[in-house]
């Protein structure tokens, strides 16, 4: 009896303690998710912010800088030896170049791209006798030192082959490669090399020739940086089996990097010529198969802001802004977290999607390829593996399937850089058929018509809307052109799993809900409990 008296107040008081801290832990057990799942964006990933016009700047049609040469330009062991490819690339075939073309043809007299200025903006575009219509742009390197006048010249390799894809016309009947536009023109900017370096030095560069012909036989490239294309049995153009520039599975080398340490070009100079063009008219789209990459951090820099302005300031100008989506390497890692909307890398200009057409590569199995950059900025997709082009090799008139990475590591061409290009052909032929058509027409015509993926709307970050079709794209008609909407897709019986992109804030909400009422119904149990085995020792002691 006794023993009752003395603890059971104390046994009450515990009871409620504890009750009453359970109640507090079961309280923040449903708002700590709440908290969590309501704090604000913590910067610009997937979506950049909009674009600010304070930010567009003039073209000052010059190198931001004084570069020098580091490497020579590339040049092919033995010029007489050139390659004959006979086939037909199979993206030539899978996209059906030649039916896009007859029916281009048919509609405007007999010219597939004639009339229509494509602008490539890359490492400059050396002069081919099946490059039919060449035309200067900018120069943004250095004053070409072979004599041409600004912008003809490629020291990389690079610009020449993604001209190539656009608009080559062979003239040999037993060569199946043609470009995509072979009678558009093109306008050649050199903004970017690797073959260049920043110049610190103070002392002036000697004069390079501007009046054509021969360059002086005083100019030599710089020492053991000679670089060529490999001769093989067939007479130099390679056959892409070499050791090449060695990438991680799923990267590529085919892409050009946008302010990397020891080149020239920037996102300035880029910013620059697309507001140049504009201004002057000067194309009709534009391609630029270079990128700038770098890790997400939630912020834009000054140079992508300039760029982002330049774009927009084009595309409202009527321009077809068309760019590589990127390709992976180790300093560009793909995007492949559980959350599209948080990327981890952005690839500038494809993030400014609104005004730019940006293209993702597939390869010869029909499948995205590895190494393209995945995103929501992709539009849509092209070939980019097993690629063949014009030879850039100075003095040249044949093909290459290899290209030259750093300089001096030859490897076989592919990449988004040259999907990219397939794409800008299409658009200068929807222009040519179709010339009433606004920039933002044309890129939504592309889009309307190419072989959608199975994904929710039609689209993923991937390849976008999808490979490009240019058949359909040069014969379909479509609703959104005659005033009309869309018909919407009717609901497939069978779809693909949804992405890992869904927001979990109902799911966290309710199961923290319920967790919070199940410890509220075990607190009201337990008190019940312990009052009733309290009740009969009370009882006791008064008697």
């Amino acid at each position: 009896m006794a023993v009752g008296r003395r603890f059971g107040p104390t046994r009450r008081t515990t009871t409620a303690v504890l009750a009453g801290t359970i109640g507090i832990l079961s309280s923040l057990a449903v708002a700590l998710p709440v908290w969590a799942q309501t704090a604000p964006a913590n910067g610009y990933f997937a979506t950049p912010p909009p674009v600010d016009m304070g930010k567009l700047i003039p073209d000052s049609r010059q190198p931001d800088k004084k570069y020098k040469p580091s490497k020579a330009c590339v040049q092919r062991s033995t010029l007489g030896q050139n390659i004959v490819l006979k086939n037909r690339p199979w993206g030539q075939e899978y996209l059906q170049i030649s039916k896009a073309q007859e029916i281009v043809k048919g509609a405007t007299g007999g010219s597939a791209g004639g009339g229509v200025k494509v602008a490539v903006v890359d490492t400059g575009v050396t002069r081919h006798p099946w490059l039919r219509n060449l035309q200067s742009g900018g120069e943004y390197v250095a004053k070409p030192t072979n004599g041409q006048p600004d912008g003809l010249e490629d020291c990389d390799g690079h610009g020449t082959e993604v001209a190539g894809i656009i608009a080559g016309k062979p003239d040999n009947p037993e060569v199946g490669f043609i470009g995509v536009a072979p009678d558009a023109t093109i306008v050649s900017y050199r903004q970017l090399s690797e073959n260049y370096e920043p110049d610190t030095s103070t002392s002036t560069p000697p004069a390079s020739n501007t009046a054509g012909g021969t360059p002086s036989s005083s100019t030599t490239p710089p020492t053991g940086s000679e670089s060529s294309l490999p001769p093989t049995g067939s007479g130099g153009g390679g056959t892409g089996s070499g050791d090449g520039d060695q990438t991680s599975p799923g990267q590529s080398n085919g892409g050009r990097q946008l302010e990397k340490a020891g080149t020239a070009g920037t996102l300035k100079t880029l910013a620059e010529i697309i507001r140049g063009i504009a201004d002057r008219k000067e194309a009709d789209v534009i391609n630029m198969s270079v990128d700038n990459c770098r890790t997400a951090d939630g912020n834009i820099t000054e140079g992508e802001q300039q760029v982002q302005a330049a774009v927009h300031y084009a595309a409202e100008a009527g321009i077809v802004i068309v760019a590589a989506a990127g390709n992976a390497t180790d300093t560009c890692p793909q995007n492949d977290q559980p959350d599209a909307k948080k990327p981890k890398t952005i690839v500038t200009p494809p993030w400014f999607a609104d005004d730019v057409l940006s293209v993702g590569a597939i390869d010869e199995y029909g499948s995205v390829a590895p190494f393209s950059v995945h995103g929501p900025w992709v539009g849509v997709a092209a070939p980019g593996t097993q690629i063949i082009s014009l030879d850039p090799a100075e003095g040249s008139n044949s093909l290459a399937n290899l290209t030259f990475e750093s300089g001096d590591k030859a490897s076989a061409i592919q990449g988004t850089s040259f999907a990219a290009p397939y794409v800008a052909g299409l658009a200068a032929l929807v222009k040519a058929k179709f010339p009433q058509l606004s920039g933002r027409g044309i890129i939504n015509r592309i889009k309307e018509t190419a072989q959608h993926p199975a994904a929710p709307g039609g689209r993923d970050n991937f390849v976008g809307y999808g490979v490009i079709d240019p058949v359909a794209a040069l014969t379909q008609s479509l609703p959104s052109e005659l005033g009309n909407q869309a018909p919407i897709p009717s609901p497939q019986l069978a779809q693909l799993p949804p992405a890992n992109d869904h927001n979990s804030t109902p799911m966290i909400v309710a199961l923290a809900g319920t967790g919070g009422g199940i410890v509220a119904l075990l607190i009201t149990l337990f008190v019940m409990r312990t009052i009733r085995r309290n009740r009969p020792e009370e009882t006791a002691s008064r008697r």
